[in-house]
């Protein structure tokens, strides 16, 4: 087993040159290092590139300056930065000569900042800049105010070699985080490739972790070509700085690139440190030893009394003995033997003996990692799974791929993966596309290699190519092309994209392409090309499309009949349609009519053909034929000629005056005469016309009265449907004339016939009819007719038809609002009360009077189909009480209450008294009458009279109290007083009058100070405004109020369905002055039920109730909001329930 080399304190490695990019760069090893200091940690990166990053740091780093691994916190800041981003313009990579200055500026807008944000420059990952400022450093920061832009700049002065690496500027803001990386270069204008150290690549994430040895490759990747350097004699720094004054360490470190002068100095103290001899060890250990991974480590100490124990410790942590530690005694020697090193081994080493200790620290070195089997160039397809292979020396190396010399990151959304199989390592690219042509490379930490991929587009062959269509007008253009290939292309009509529409559809289903065109029309003949995307292929074809000849005789009579004047020219414009245009072909009695200058000739043109009659004679009326002919048939048509004319005159038959009606001639043996009077009586007569002249005219017609009838009925809707009829109802008729309107005829036909029944066999008069013994489940439809003199007007259709099938409609009271509360009516007074209800078929109504039957010879009960009345003609105080009223339809029922409450004027109080007189005063008392008139007490009034005159005074009125004083009395004047109560009918008939009389005495009486007892104030809570059923709708705020009174103040609490309502947002409470109330915020279906309020004090509790209803939500308020009547929305919201229960 070989031994490991010592280090040396003073010898520093010499920079071996570049080697070529696939051979990987060894490196020197290095001398011992002085011994570390268990308590001082130093950070990494404190020597400059040429001094042995080994010997100096307890953690591995990089070679470019201020990179370190990445803390948890600059981890959660990265993250942060991605969610947050403040930065508007960010700092870019610049180059700069040696010497040269550069300036990289940061934008940060500040709309939403309330006030700067912080801003730090970093060099590498850890290194603050802030501190760095001088003469080569300069940080600037300035504010537009106009655009609220911060801008922070970092200039650098004279730039030398050393500068260059990877920079970060950072910002934040409270919350908020962003960062951004940057480069910079310095380089001269002529340079070579400089030194590059392989293993300077390696960085170990943490001392002992299984991830020690970690590749990163950024180092390697941010070096350019720089001026070769002048091989200049090496210089110790360590013997600078032992022999220099302290105030030149500054010089020293910034002129040798010293990154961590503070590390430097704080080993360089303990180097100076006198070592005193040890008691225990006659040869301690070497300050470091170094050893390459696999290999076999010794550590050896000579103790001055081979009697001590010995004890070996790593980081603090004891060894025992096994297999990986052996421990050997040669008389005052300890060795210490570490087999297989790993990583892991890489640590801080020490022994004790008695009291005093010895430490060295071990240095592993990984070999370099080696391409053993090169990437090879490859080919192909798009579409294709493309996987690049190499294998290194290593199993599970650490191994970084590159596209084109960028840095491929894997990752759950890239196109790229990796696969690692030991040593084996594959880059997997799914489905290649033309842009993943490029060069590809892989690196390791002893070579790299690289490979090209081309991606080309697999040759196109054509299945099945488009063929040439004819079509016929109307028919289905189907063009289908197959392809190897499955990839999308376009379709183009005469060089133009084709848009798809209702007509035009584009089929891809994998490697068949179609283009469908339903209904053809002439404007779709023209030549398609099918374009296969990412290829130069075209697959064309010819659409061709033909419409056999029509003949058009739209403009002509029934039997195709032209009348014609005699001696006037005639041109019969015929039109006529085909694909391609059709011949046109005119005869008469098997004579073909040729095109040219005679008097009866012919003239085609593409949509049309005509016949031309010159100076029409009387020989020309007959049959002409005309025929047309194309590739895609043939058509014919026969046209009747007639030369003739009528003149028609009318007057009216008390006029002797004859008015012409048409001045053309009527070709016509029928005419119809227009703007004449209803009403007024006419007579007509006719002249014949041909090409000799005018005959004489005919005899008048018979008199005749023009009647028009009437427009059809307006508004034909169904009233109501039963298992054997329906009932129909409309309006009338928009326009009646003169002839009026007699009535109305209903006819139906059963659905799928059309067979019109009459319903009623004599005219009716009303706009509702109802048609009887219909079949149950039969479908009819329905029409009215209006009738008057000229007869039956345009029918009215029921646009759909009616399922002969009643309907059941769950019963609904429809209590009105003023009844909602306690219907209150005076004795004597009539109560006429309307209640609506609906449900269908017809409901049985039951009416009580709490809990037990009316009595119908007190109360009259009325019901119709759509409401009920409660009518008493004399109301008096028995008729108070709670109505209860049941609908039932079938199984459904719906049951409504209402209070009546017949109230009367009270009777008198029932003792009063005078309980005191002094002065010109008198106190009087009395209690409430014993008849309160069904109505709660109101106050009442006082009257007082002198007992000479008895004539009666109004003192007081409207008193709540039963105690009052009466004040400014007459000396020596004796009164007797009476009292009324009072309630909401009045003062009650007659008053209750003092017995006794009060006299007031006349000077001399000695006033005596009355005596009073403290009046209890306490009083049991009790309701004075009691709690309504209320209606809601959905969205709208709601509120429940009620009033209540207590001594002491009655604590108040709201439930809902019997649960207490306790810190709900959608509920607030308020009390003041003794009303309470409860608002329902935007309240909805499920906020409808009974609610209580219950006060609770020290004397009592009481509770009142009251249910809420909760009605529609946004189709209910959309519907209210649009005029439609409440009864109506029910009536729909009913059926949409019954129709979908589910959803309700």
């Amino acid at each position: 087993m070989p031994e490991p080399t010592k280090k040396e304190e003073n010898e520093v490695p010499t920079p071996a040159p570049a080697p070529p990019p696939e051979e990987p760069n060894k490196e020197k090893e290095a001398g011992t290092a002085p011994p570390k200091d268990e308590e001082e940690v130093f950070p990494p990166n404190a020597l400059p590139p040429g001094l042995c990053s080994r010997a100096l740091e307890r953690k591995d780093s990089e070679w470019s300056l201020g990179e370190s691994p990445a803390t948890e916190e600059q981890e959660k800041q990265n993250a942060n930065s991605q969610l947050s981003t403040l930065f508007v313009e960010k700092p870019q990579t610049g180059k700069v000569k040696v010497g040269g200055n550069i300036t990289f500026i940061a934008k940060v807008k500040a709309e939403d900042l309330l006030r700067k944000p912080s801003v730090k420059w970093f060099k590498g990952k850890w290194m603050d800049l802030a501190s760095k400022a001088g003469k080569h450093l300069q940080l600037k920061e300035t504010f537009e105010r106009q655009s609220r832009v911060y801008t922070f700049e970092m200039q650098i002065i004279k730039a030398k070699e050393n500068y260059a690496g990877n920079y970060r500027c950072e910002v934040t803001y409270k919350d908020k985080f962003d960062s951004c990386s940057f480069d910079l270069e310095v380089h001269e204008s002529t340079g070579t490739t400089p030194n590059i150290d392989i293993r300077s690549a390696f960085k170990r994430s943490g001392e002992g972790q299984e991830d020690a040895g970690e590749l990163d490759f950024s180092g390697l990747l941010k070096r350019r070509e720089v001026k070769q350097q002048e091989e200049e004699p090496e210089i110790d720094v360590w013997e600078l700085l032992k022999n220099a004054n302290p105030n030149e360490y500054e010089k020293i470190a910034f002129q040798y690139g010293i990154t961590d002068l503070r590390g430097m100095l704080k080993r360089l103290k303990r180097m100076r440190r006198v070592e005193k001899k040890s008691r225990a060890f006659a040869k301690i250990l070497d300050p470091a030893y170094q050893i390459d991974k696999g290999g076999r480590v010794r550590f050896v100490v000579e103790l001055a009394d081979p009697k001590l124990e010995v004890k070996w410790f790593k980081n603090g942590q004891e060894i025992r003995p096994s297999t990986k530690y052996i421990f050997e005694h040669k008389g005052s020697e300890r060795i210490m033997f570490i087999n297989n090193c790993a990583l892991t081994d890489d640590s801080e080493y020490y022994v004790t003996a008695g009291d005093e200790k010895c430490s060295t620290e071990l240095f592993v070195r990984e070999p370099p990692i080696m391409v053993t089997k090169l990437l090879e160039d490859t080919n192909a397809y798009c579409g294709e799974r493309v996987e690049l292979e190499c294998e290194v020396s290593e199993d599970d190396a650490n191994v970084k791929w590159f596209k084109n010399g960028e840095e491929i990151i894997p990752g759950p959304k890239s196109r790229y993966k990796v696969k690692v199989e030991g040593k084996k390592h594959t880059l997997i690219i799914e489905g290649a596309t033309k842009a993943d042509s490029a060069e590809y490379s892989v690196m390791t930490t002893g070579g790299q290699s690289s490979a090209k991929l081309s991606v080309d587009l697999r040759p196109l062959k054509i299945l099945t190519p488009l063929t040439d269509q004819t079509v016929k007008l109307g028919k289905e253009i189907c063009l289908k092309c197959e392809i190897s290939e499955n990839i999308s292309g376009k379709w183009t009509k005469n060089g133009l994209p084709v848009q798809e529409g209702d007509r035009l559809k584009v089929v891809h289903k994998g490697r068949i392409h179609k283009l469908v065109i339903d209904s053809a029309l002439i404007e779709d003949e023209g030549d398609y090309v099918f374009t296969p995307d990412a290829y130069s292929v075209t697959l064309p074809a010819k659409v061709h499309v033909i419409d056999p000849p029509k003949i058009i005789l739209d403009g002509l009579d029934a039997d195709n009949t032209v009348t014609v004047i005699a001696g006037n020219k005639l041109r019969l414009e015929i039109p006529i349609s085909g694909e391609p245009p059709p011949k046109a072909i005119w005869s008469r009695a098997d004579k073909a009519i040729t095109e040219g200058s005679g008097r009866i000739r012919a003239e085609s043109y593409p949509d049309s053909s005509s016949l031309i009659i010159d100076t029409a004679e009387r020989d020309d009326s007959g049959v002409y034929k005309i025929n047309l002919k194309n590739e895609a048939g043939e058509a014919y048509a026969n046209i009747k000629i007639k030369v003739v004319g009528y003149f028609i005159e009318r007057k009216k038959k008390q006029s002797s005056r004859w008015m012409r009606l048409n001045f053309d001639l009527c070709k016509e043996t029928t005419f119809e005469p227009k703007k004449m009077i209803e009403g007024v009586a006419y007579e007509v007569r006719i002249f014949a016309v041909n090409a000799i002249g005018i005959s004489k005219p005919s005899m008048p017609s018979k008199p005749f009265v023009p009647l028009a009838v009437t427009s059809p009925p307006t508004l034909l809707a169904v009233d109501s449907v039963t298992d054997t009829t329906v009932t129909m109802k409309w309006r009338p008729p928009d326009q009646i004339g003169a002839a009026g309107l007699d009535g109305y005829v209903l006819e139906y036909c059963f659905e799928g016939t059309e067979n019109w029944i009459v319903a009623n066999t004599d005219l009716i008069d009303k706009t509702k009819f109802t048609i009887t013994g219909l079949p149950t489940d039969a479908k009819i439809f329905v029409r009215v007719k209006a009738v008057n003199a000229a007869g039956a007007s345009e029918p009215k259709y029921y646009s759909q038809p009616i399922l002969v099938k009643e309907v059941i409609e769950p019963p609904k009271i429809r209590i009105p609002r003023h009844l909602k509360q306690t219907y209150i009516r005076r004795v004597g007074e009539a109560v006429n009360l309307v209640i609506p209800y609906q449900g269908k078929p017809r409901p049985e109504l039951t009416w009580k009077k709490d809990g037990a039957e009316i009595d119908k010879n007190q109360i009259n009960i009325r019901n119709s189909e759509t409401d009920t009345i409660i009518f008493i003609r004399k109301a008096e105080r028995s008729h108070s009480g709670k109505y209860d009223l049941q609908v039932k339809v079938e199984k459904f029922e719906e049951n409504a209450s209402i209070d009546i409450q017949i109230v009367d004027r009270p009777g008198p109080p029932q003792v009063v008294k005078i309980e005191d007189v002094w002065g010109e005063n008198v106190a009087l008392s009395w209690t409430p009458p014993k008849d309160d008139g069904n109505a709660a007490i109101t106050g009442y009034t006082i009257q007082k009279a002198d007992k000479k005159s008895m004539e009666w005074f109004t003192v007081i009125e409207h008193y709540h109290r039963t105690n009052a004083t009466i004040t400014e009395l007459v000396i020596g004047n004796e009164y007797y007083f009476r009292v009324f109560a009072e309630n909401m009918c009045g003062l009650s008939e007659d008053a209750t009058r003092t017995k006794e009389s009060a006299v007031i005495a006349k000077d001399g009486k000695v006033y005596k100070n009355p005596v009073y007892e403290d009046f209890d104030f306490t009083e049991a809570p009790m309701f004075t405004q009691p709690l309504v059923n209320t209606y809601a709708i959905a969205g709208y705020n709601a509120t429940l109020n009620c009033s209540v009174r207590g001594n002491p103040k009655p604590k108040i609490t709201w439930m809902k369905n019997k649960v207490a309502i306790v810190d709900d947002p959608r509920y607030r409470m308020f009390s003041n002055q003794g009303v309470c109330t409860l608002e329902i915020r935007k309240p909805s279906p499920y906020d409808g039920g009974t609610y209580c309020c219950k006060a609770v004090n020290d004397l009592g509790t009481v509770e009142i109730e009251c249910k809420l209803e909760v009605k529609g939500g946004l189709s209910f308020c959309r519907l209210l909001l649009q005029g439609v009547p409440p009864n109506i929305i029910d009536s729909y919201l009913r059926d949409l329930q019954s129709s979908n229960p589910e959803e309700y």
